[in-house]
């Protein structure tokens, strides 16, 4: 009896013919359910050449629930038409709230590369005076944005 491994294609493990190498031990397989439909019996479909035409036929979603800093819930529907809605931008680009996070956590680096390249600053925050200023003038710009 033939052992087989996990690879592109079923392959003997006996090295005796030519095989696709396997998968790469530094990948990680994750399976979800991406329908609300649960079907009663599987369902099988002829002629879907390309992963494309797959998610064009089953059009998966999914209902997502995300917790903001107030601690309440944000619900979301997230559609996959490609591979590449699966990546990080992919996801952030299909939601408000994740577009908004993103935006925040940009600013913030925006402001920590500021704090830790710029030697005025660096100075005006250390001396306890010129940080209260710094900050009252801050508060001030804020309150006129209101």
């Amino acid at each position: 009896m033939y052992n087989y491994g996990i690879g592109g294609q079923e392959r003997k493990l006996d090295n005796a013919a030519e095989a696709i190498s396997s998968i790469p031990l530094n990948r990680t397989l994750l399976v979800q359910k991406l329908t609300t439909n649960t079907p009663l019996r599987p369902l099988v479909v002829k002629g879907l050449k390309t992963p494309e035409a797959v998610f064009a036929h089953f059009k998966p979603e999914v209902g997502v629930q995300f917790e903001d800093a107030q601690g309440t819930t944000v619900s979301e529907q997230l559609h996959f038409a490609s591979l590449g809605d699966f990546g990080k931008k992919g996801i952030i680009n299909q939601s408000n709230f994740l577009q908004g996070l993103a935006a925040e956590t940009d600013d913030l680096q925006k402001l920590l590369r500021q704090l830790k390249s710029n030697k005025i600053l660096k100075s005006a925050l250390e001396n306890p005076e010129t940080k209260a200023a710094f900050l009252a003038a801050i508060q001030t710009m804020m309150d006129e944005l209101e």
